[in-house]
């Protein structure tokens, strides 16, 4: 396969196994850290479910991400798979901030971002980006999806989910 994740803290998270077809139908619902057993590219359809519109059509998020995987190969030549996984390691915020409460008085701390987080926030955020350009544009959401992939592998500004966690490692910084 050849895919291989760089982030030591990110490896137990990102799940590899080659599957015929990413459809685990739940089985992982009921399970602690069960969804760390999901495949990646899994976890990225249902992620693209999310809106109101697409919710539940997972073979229409099947076709994107395949169509995306297509356009990401053809404009790389890598794997799209590693491109993936580089784009997840570089979204992943490390740091962000929670509210504490001290007699009705709130501080914002920062705090490190669990592994398992860090994923979920990277996967929300490629997703959330793609959805945003495809919005009220000609340009399809496929092409929209293989872009931001692209942008985040490279760790490129342009990209919405490198622009979002460092705007929450900015917001973390300041908290200290």
């Amino acid at each position: 396969m050849g895919v291989e994740v760089r982030d030591p803290s990110l490896k137990r998270y990102i799940c590899l196994t080659p599957v015929w077809l990413p459809h685990t139908g739940g089985r992982h619902e009921h399970r602690r850290f069960g969804k760390s057993q999901v495949p990646i590219v899994e976890r990225l359809m249902n992620k693209l479910m999310r809106p109101g519109r697409n919710g539940g059509k997972k073979h229409l998020a099947y076709n994107i991400v395949k169509t995306a995987f297509d356009l990401i190969f053809y404009r790389t030549g890598e794997n799209p798979i590693q491109v993936l996984v580089r784009a997840i390691e570089n979204a992943a915020p490390r740091e962000e901030t929670t509210r504490i409460m001290y007699g009705g008085i709130t501080y914002r701390v920062s705090v490190d971002v669990a592994p398992q987080r860090r994923v979920d926030l990277a996967l929300k955020f490629i997703t959330e980006g793609a959805r945003l350009c495809a919005f009220n544009n000609p340009k399809p959401i496929e092409e929209c999806l293989a872009d931001e992939i692209i942008w985040a592998a490279r760790g490129d500004p342009q990209s919405y989910a490198i622009r979002q966690k460092e705007e929450i490692e900015r917001i973390a910084l300041s908290s200290r």
